[in-house]
């Protein structure tokens, strides 16, 4: 009866944010134009004080792009100049030298696993930190270049398949 009143008790709180974002109203400043990226964004990151477009992104002075992806996914492609911070097992040392009023943006792949690295990057003391709503997909096809370790590239890792399919194909190479 215990673990039943657990689950019941979690599955209310997933319902909950569900419906939560299910309702929020995304201001056209974060939209991305490709429908299916901005269908499934609305249902699974917030946007909130915390989102920034891509063309904010590329227009903020002095701000410290953070890949929260895993390293594999950051060998692929990743925005220029980003320090891979990471998700299952971050590596927050990357975050050792960094002033805590310099602005910070996260990125993932869409935006849902930056966009908990960002609050924890708020809990951590930093005061500017922002999710790129959207995240490299956004990026990508808001007309931003991506970079690997020998310089421009055209590839990209899109986490899954499934995942693929929220990034139109003309945009670049898709890797899982």
């Amino acid at each position: 009866m215990k673990l039943q009143n657990v689950f019941l008790c979690g599955l209310g709180l997933v319902l909950l944010y569900a419906c939560r974002l299910s309702g929020q109203e995304v201001p056209e400043r974060l939209q991305t134009g490709f429908q299916p990226l901005d269908e499934r964004l609305s249902s699974m990151v917030t946007a909130d004080s915390l989102s920034i477009s891509a063309e904010e992104a590329a227009d903020l002075p002095n701000a410290v792009f953070l890949d929260a992806r895993e390293p594999a996914e950051y060998e692929v492609s990743h925005l220029p100049g980003a320090l891979s911070l990471g998700y299952k097992d971050p590596d927050y040392s990357v975050l050792d030298n960094l002033d805590p009023d310099r602005p910070l943006v996260v990125y993932c792949t869409i935006g849902y696993r930056s966009e908990r690295m960002a609050e924890e990057l708020k809990s951590r003391g930093f005061q500017q930190v922002y999710n790129l709503y959207g995240s490299i997909y956004a990026w990508l096809i808001s007309g931003h270049d991506v970079v690997d370790a020998s310089g421009p590239t055209e590839r990209v890792h899109t986490y899954n398949r499934k995942w693929g399919g929220y990034l139109p194909d003309s945009v670049f190479t898709k890797v899982y």
